[in-house]
Formats: structure tokens, C-alpha cells, sequence
């Protein structure tokens, strides 16, 4: 029995932990092969650690594990021209490209008061402009391969729902939610699929660093500002595994969800609805 994504080859960004690397043991399981990037330096301003190539070569192993291809190798979403390189890197290597999953991400969370220019400016360039970059660098590849394909891009709950202390990251999101749709229209003629996943809270490194942390920006502001809190209500109970958005990458990127495209999906126990 073939799995619901064999054959094809899917391209990760933010692989090398969370989400991301749920995202390629998902398809990997499925019998895709796999390029995968993340980043190796912290990134500035994020209060919590981010990727290293350790964390990426951990990826390597357990899709290899699956028997499947990877190609892996580190760069920054900010980088459109490293990114267009390790697409054909790894095209070169796998032969096609049918997939994308534009991840990769940051948030830095605070009252309004604390955001800079500096914050703004790096969500923005990694959230969103990373995104575009991602959409930029790898389409080509699946317009050559000439049999169509599905892009997804995370958005989160935020991209339809603001939460609060948390301007920068919805600014992003929201964009996110927009780029989405803009790319559904103009590649559906090539039968290209765009849709964006919207998750709640996952339990991944990055909500451990921002909701773990006693003097988070989640924190300062609940104090200050506590009428808000009702905004991150959600229905279903608990935090998540990444694997939970993982299954919704999946169902977008096989040809069961071949009429779905330009579709927000929400995968957040509710919290949108609320």
C-alpha cells in the first residue's frame, strides 16, 4: 500500500525541531523525500534559543530512520538567494519538487510599549518576508516538474484572530494569511494549490520559551493588562503535540485536498471561534 504522498519530494523550512520537523517525519512516514532547512545562530531579539545544526542533523537521522531521502542544510529564511540555491541543491539531488512547507518562524511577545523597531523589523523579515521567500525560491521548481503541487504556509491562530501582547507576531500572521491567498489566485492556473494552517497552542520550543518563562512578555502583559487574557481561550483542553498540525500539512499536500486551495485552516481547539 503506497502512502498518501509517495513519490513526491516536499520542501521544509524551520525543519530542524517542532513543527517543522513533525512536518518531515509526517511526509517522510508517507513516502516523501524531503529538503529541509533551518537556521544555526540565535536570532536576535527572540527570548528563547533558536535552531542549531545539530537540532537539523537530529532531523536527518530519524527521517533517514523512515527510509527516506533528506537533503539538510542550514540557512536563514531572510536569504532568498541561499534559499533558491538549496531548492536546486536539492531538486538536483531528488529529482522534483511537489511540496512546500513554508514554516519557519519567530515570536517575540510584550506589551505595545516594549515592541522597537527592531522587533517589528525582525518578525516581519523572518514571519512574512521569510514566507515570500520560501514561496519565491522553490514555485519555479514545481512549475518545471509541470504536474502541479500544494504550497502550505503557517500562519497561526493569530493570523485570523489577534491575541494579545503580541503585535509584531500578528502583524506577521496576518500577512501571512493574506500572501496565502494572493498565491492561491495567481497559481491556480498551473494547478498549483496555496492554503495556510492556522495552529493554537502547540507544544513546541518555541511556546515553552515564551509561556514557561516566570518574566515572559506573556507574562509582563497578563499583569498589566488581565481583561485580555480571555482572548487565548480555546476550547479543547491541554497544549498540542506538533504532529496535530502535522496531519493537517499532510491531508493539504496529498491529493486528497486536491479541490482545497486559498483555504485558511484552522487547527486550534477552537480558540478562533471564540
Amino acid at each position: 500500500m503506497s502512502g498518501r504522498v509517495e513519490g513526491k519530494v516536499a520542501f521544509i523550512t524551520g525543519a530542524a525541531r517542532g513543527q517543522g520537523r513533525a512536518h518531515a517525519l509526517r511526509l517522510a512516514e508517507e513516502g516523501a523525500d524531503i529538503i529541509a532547512i533551518d537556521i544555526d545562530e540565535q536570532v536576535e531579539g527572540v527570548p528563547y534559543a533558536t535552531a542549531t545544526a545539530a537540532d537539523l542533523q537530529e532531523t536527518v537521522q530519524q527521517v533517514e530512520a523512515l527510509d527516506r531521502r533528506i537533503v539538510a542544510e542550514t540557512c536563514d529564511v531572510r536569504d532568498l538567494e541561499r534559499l533558491k540555491q538549496i531548492v536546486a541543491q536539492g531538486v538536483g539531488e531528488l529529482g522534483r519538487l511537489d511540496i512546500v512547507a513554508g514554516n519557519a518562524g519567530v515570536d517575540i511577545v510584550g506589551p505595545w510599549q516594549e515592541m522597537t523597531p527592531e522587533i517589528v523589523r525582525t518578525t516581519i523579515d523572518i514571519n512574512l518576508i521569510g514566507v515570500w521567500n520560501t514561496v519565491m525560491a522553490s514555485v519555479p521548481a514545481i512549475l518545471e516538474a509541470g504536474n502541479g503541487g500544494s504550497v502550505i504556509l503557517t500562519s497561526s491562530a493569530n493570523g485570523l484572530k489577534a491575541g494579545p501582547w503580541n503585535i509584531a507576531y500578528n502583524m506577521s500572521k496576518y500577512g501571512v494569511t493574506g500572501l496565502s491567498k494572493s498565491f492561491a489566485q495567481e497559481l491556480a492556473k498551473d494547478g498549483i494549490r496555496v492554503n495556510s494552517v492556522h495552529p493554537g497552542g502547540v507544544d513546541t520550543p518555541m511556546a515553552q520559551g515564551i509561556m514557561g518563562v516566570e518574566d515572559s512578555g506573556f507574562a509582563r502583559g497578563m499583569e498589566e493588562n488581565p481583561l485580555l487574557t480571555g482572548m487565548l481561550t480555546q476550547w479543547l483542553p491541554g497544549m498540542m503535540d506538533p504532529r496535530e498540525i502535522s496531519n493537517a500539512v499532510l491531508y493539504l499536500a496529498s491529493d486528497e485536498a486536491k479541490w482545497v486551495t486559498g483555504h485558511a485552516l484552522a487547527v486550534d481547539g477552537g480558540m478562533t471561534q471564540f
